[in-house]
C-alpha cells in the first residue's frame, strides 16, 4: 500500500512550501499517526524560517526528526498531537504527543510518542514542548518559598515559566514586557505584569527569555545582591552586550543558562521521558490555554509563517489545524 502525506518544508530562508510524501509501512514497535494539531513555537521556529541558526550550531538545533540541513532546505517543527492509527495495541487510538515537524501523517518509533492525558485536550497539548522547557529552567533556577521573581519576555517560553510559577507557594511574580497587550495574557495565568521601566526590582530571581539585549541587561538591573538570572533566550546568530562592570561584581551577581536539551543535573535520575509526562500533565490547567493566540489550517503554513516571522501576527503559540481526511 502506498501512503500519502503531506509536509511543510523550508524550501529557502523566507519561503516555505508543502509536499508530497510517501510513508513506509509501520514496523514492529513502529506507529502510524494521523496528526490533529501542530503548534508553531514563533521565537525558535521563525529564527530558522528566516535561516538565522549559525553554522556552529546546525548539530546542537536538529530537532529529533528533522529533514534536511539548515539554512535550508528543511523539514523543521516539535509540537505536533495526533491520534495513533497503526501500532501496539496499548497506543491504537491513543491521543499522543511527538516532538515531529508540521506534517500530516508520519510513522515514528512507538517510543517517541507520549500518551496525552484524558484531562488534557488535544488542542492544549500542542504546548507541551514548552511547558517541558519551562520545568526544566525551573529545575534549574530551583525558586523558594517566598522568593521574588521576575520573567522578562513574555513570549512563549516566559509565559510557560510565568505560569508555572503562579503555583509556587508565597512568592511573587511578575511578567515583563514591552508590550502592554502581555497584561492581558499574565492576568489570565495569574501574575502581575509590568513594562521593563516599571518592573519591580530587589528580585531573588530573574528569568530572562525576551531574547533582546535589552532584556537581559534590565534583568541584571532587576536583582537583588547576590540574585541570579536565568538565561532562557536564543539569540542565533547575533551577539549581545552586557554590563558586567559597575556594581555586577560587588553585588555578586550571577547569569546561568538553562536549555532543553539536557535534563537538569538538578534533577538527577529523571529522563526526558519524565519531563516531558510532567509538562504534559501540567496542561490539565485550562489557564494554559492563554498561550494559544492564534489558529490556522496546515494548508495555510506558506502563508501564515512568513506573517510570524515578520510579526504581521502577533503570536505567543501559534496552533495548525490539520483535516480530519489527511
Amino acid at each position: 500500500m502506498i501512503r500519502a502525506a503531506r509536509a511543510f518544508w523550508l524550501s529557502s530562508p523566507g519561503h516555505g512550501e508543502i509536499r508530497d510524501v510517501r510513508l513506509p509501512e509501520p514496523a514492529e514497535g513502529e506507529v502510524l499517526v494521523r496528526s490533529l494539531f501542530s503548534g508553531v513555537s514563533r521565537g525558535t521556529e521563525t529564527l530558522v524560517f528566516r535561516g538565522g541558526v549559525p553554522q556552529s550550531q546546525h548539530t546542537a538545533m536538529r530537532a529529533p526528526f528533522q529533514e534536511g540541513d539548515f539554512p535550508a532546505p528543511v523539514k523543521y517543527g516539535y509540537l505536533n498531537v495526533g491520534v495513533v492509527e497503526e501500532g501496539p495495541a496499548d497506543l491504537l487510538g491513543r491521543t499522543v504527543f511527538c516532538l515531529y515537524p508540521h506534517q500530516t501523517r508520519y510513522v515514528v518509533p512507538a517510543a517517541a510518542v507520549t500518551p496525552v492525558p484524558e484531562r488534557v485536550p488535544a488542542h492544549r497539548a500542542v504546548l507541551a514542548g514548552t511547558v517541558e522547557t519551562a520545568v526544566n529552567a525551573l529545575w534549574d533556577a530551583a525558586p523558594l518559598v517566598g522568593d521574588r521573581i521576575a520573567v522578562v519576555g513574555g513570549g512563549m517560553v516566559g509565559c510557560s515559566v510565568a505560569a508555572l510559577l503562579a503555583r509556587f507557594p508565597g512568592v511573587r511574580v511578575q511578567l515583563v514586557d514591552a508590550d502592554p497587550a502581555r497584561a492581558e495574557v499574565a492576568t489570565a495565568l495569574g501574575v502581575g505584569f509590568a513594562e521593563p521601566a516599571a518592573a519591580l526590582g530587589e528580585c531573588d530571581l530573574v528569568v530572562h527569555a525576551s531574547a533582546s539585549e535589552q532584556g537581559l541587561s534590565r534583568s541584571l538591573e532587576l536583582l537583588a545582591p547576590e540574585g541570579t538570572v536565568i538565561e532562557l533566550s536564543w539569540y542565533g546568530d547575533r551577539r549581545v552586550a552586557l554590563p558586567l562592570g559597575e556594581a555586577f561584581h560587588s553585588r555578586r551577581l550571577t547569569i546561568r543558562s538553562s536549555q532543553v536539551g539536557t535534563v537538569s543535573p538538578a534533577r538527577r535520575g529523571r529522563t526526558y521521558a519524565d519531563r516531558l509526562a510532567l509538562a504534559l500533565d501540567l496542561l490539565a490547567d485550562p489557564a494554559l490555554d492563554a498561550l494559544v493566540t492564534g489558529e490556522s489550517a496546515f494548508e495555510e503554513l506558506p502563508d501564515v509563517l512568513p506573517r510570524l516571522a515578520s510579526g504581521d501576527i502577533p503570536a505567543l503559540c501559534h496552533r495548525v489545524r490539520y483535516p480530519e481526511s489527511a
